[in-house]
C-alpha cells in the first residue's frame, strides 16, 4: 500500500502564500492543473509551478 504524503490542498496553499483559493483555482486553470475547488490536492511539482507563476506576477 502506498501514501501519497506530498500532496497538498489548495487551500492550504493559498493560506501558506496569502492568497485567496479561488486566485489559486485560477492560476490552475491558467497553468492546466486540474484543481476546481480549495479541497482539490495539489502535489508538490504542481505546487511548485504555482509558487513560481505567483512569484513571477508578483516582481513584475
Amino acid at each position: 500500500m502506498t501514501f501519497n504524503v506530498a500532496r497538498l490542498r489548495v487551500k492550504e496553499l493559498a493560506e501558506a502564500l496569502s492568497v485567496d483559493s479561488p486566485e489559486v483555482i485560477a492560476i490552475c486553470t491558467l497553468l492546466k492543473i486540474p484543481a476546481s475547488s480549495p479541497l482539490s490536492s495539489l502535489s508538490l511539482e504542481q505546487s511548485k509551478e504555482i509558487i513560481d507563476y505567483i512569484e513571477k506576477k508578483t516582481n513584475f
